[in-house]
């Protein structure tokens, strides 16, 4: 427990001013998909839309694509994707602070943090993420298949900064349910649906090997507010005032994310050298007696 609590206190300290872009060039896009990218109604996407390898773009319009183009099975998508692989196994990899296998990510309160599911995660309700007054909070939630969101629920970050970062990996798909209002980015191994209403007003929906599934959605990287967001968590997230271009999620650099793995190790060999020792004194001790 004490291990989980000082790599949770240490996370925001690793990250420097100047960040990487962890998502390389698939950080242009709000919408990145592998096989399909399919729309019902009238989607806003602000940023980059693509497929590959796949090839299939349908219904833009009706959906409108702002700020951004539409690629398709070029080489502007293709290195997105590779992007995007990298990205995933980076997140895929980091140490876990906490583990929530098996509970709901409804009525919550996290700080930043690592948080690991070792099978589905659900989302029924109000998630809040604290982050406790720092500029440069991070969430990674690493998720060992699906992601599902009941009708309605919303994710929110408080106290937060404009280098903050959410990022969801996620081992199989993702479904966000009707009119859910959600944070942040998906990185998912298959695929994304976003049900009627559902909006990412701050994030992306990134595909590596499926379809990106739309109805009546929104997606922006901008972080600008839309109805059913609140203007305060655009202006935490974007690095600016609601619609105006930020900093965008950020997350530490490799360097940072190499020093974490490197103090949890730590952690853990001082752990077992503690164990040994204190068994060696109650050895010599019995001896004595």
């Amino acid at each position: 427990m004490r291990s989980y609590t000082l790599c949770a206190l240490l996370l925001p300290l690793l990250m420097p001013s100047a960040r990487a872009d962890l998502l390389g060039t698939a950080g242009s896009f709000a919408v990145l998909a592998g096989q399909t990218a399919t729309n019902t109604g009238s989607t806003v996407i602000s940023g980059n839309l693509g497929v590959s390898p796949g090839t299939a773009v349908t219904g833009f319009p009706p959906g409108i694509v702002g700020g951004g183009t539409i690629h398709a099975a070029d080489a502007v998508a293709l290195q997105a994707q590779n992007d995007l692989t990298a990205a995933y196994n980076t997140l895929a990899g980091l140490p876990s602070t906490s583990n929530l296998t098996g509970q709901d990510l409804g009525g919550l309160v996290l700080i930043p943090g690592v948080y690991y599911f070792k099978d589905s995660a659900q989302l029924t309700g109000l998630l809040t993420l604290n982050a406790q007054g720092s500029n440069n909070a991070l969430w990674v939630f690493q998720i060992g298949s699906e992601l599902t969101t009941a009708s309605s629920s919303n994710v929110q970050i408080i106290n937060g900064g404009p280098g903050d970062g959410l990022y969801w990996q996620v081992g199989s798909s993702a479904t966000l349910g009707t009119s859910t209002a959600f944070e942040g980015n998906i990185l998912a191994l298959t695929s994304i649906t976003l049900d009627h209403g559902a909006i990412i007003p701050c994030g992306r929906a990134l595909a590596r090997n499926g379809a990106v599934t739309m109805d009546t959605n929104v997606i922006s990287t901008g972080c600008t507010a839309t109805t059913g967001w609140d203007t305060t968590q655009a202006i935490e997230l974007s690095g600016g005032p609601s619609g105006t271009s930020g900093t965008g999620l950020n997350v530490p650099e490799p360097s940072a994310l190499l020093l974490l793995a490197t103090f949890i190790a730590g952690l853990a060999i001082q752990r077992k050298w503690a164990s040994k020792t204190a068994n060696s004194r109650r050895v010599a001790a019995l001896s004595s007696e």
